[in-house]
């Protein structure tokens, strides 16, 4: 499935889409962006619970301790 963006950043969720996932009038939706790919979750009443196990298999505690290696080495560098 294929939709365009509009001038104001607005685009449509096809039909079937939002029938499979239950998406209806004023629902909320979460963008997660990964740096390569983005995805759009839908947030049920539990935002938590909609989330659960959703960056599983991005390799998370390896970026985080890269990146905490990264800042400490820029530290030494001041």
């Amino acid at each position: 499935m294929k939709t365009s963006v509009s001038r104001r950043g607005q685009t449509v969720i096809p039909s079937p889409i939002r029938k499979r996932y239950g998406i209806e009038d004023g629902a909320q939706l979460v963008w997660l962006d990964d740096g390569r790919t983005i995805k759009v979750v839908p947030v049920g009443d539990d935002p938590i619970k909609a989330l659960r196990g959703r960056g599983r298999g991005m390799n998370l505690t390896e970026r985080l301790l890269a990146d905490r290696k990264k800042d400490r080495d820029l530290e030494r560098r001041r």
